[in-house]
């Protein structure tokens, strides 16, 4: 299921080694809908930590991301994991790569390593 947010970055944290086989790093985008201010963590697994390196606290960005539910241990998890950020001009557009560049690449397969994760 992939989704967008366009939104203030407030907080980015130290990359985690979860286990020998899995890494995250979380990120918290700050956004406004409804007249409602509201602060979403999301999370970059693998060899997507380092794609929030480029941004700067305060920037506004747009994400993309994907919805992952899964049970463990008779409870309930939520994962927003993010799979692209671009940055979002002052009209409010995230800006479009010169021609001549590659598209950026497609999310992630549905059939995930976090089967392995317990959360």
């Amino acid at each position: 299921m992939a989704l967008e947010l366009q939104g203030k970055l407030i907080e980015v944290f130290d990359e985690q080694q979860i286990s020998g086989t899995f890494k995250k790093r979380e990120f918290v985008v700050e956004t406004n809908e409804n007249n409602y201010t509201e602060q979403i963590k999301f999370e970059l697994v693998q060899d997507r930590t380092d794609i929030i390196d480029p941004y700067k606290i305060g920037e506004d960005i747009k994400v993309s991301f994907n919805l992952k539910g899964r049970k463990w241990n008779d409870k309930y998890f939520v994962n927003v994991q993010a799979w692209r950020i671009e940055r979002v001009s002052a009209d409010g557009q995230a800006p479009t790569a010169p021609e001549g560049f590659p598209p950026p690449p497609p999310p992630p397969p549905e059939d995930d390593f976090m089967d392995e994760a317990p959360f």
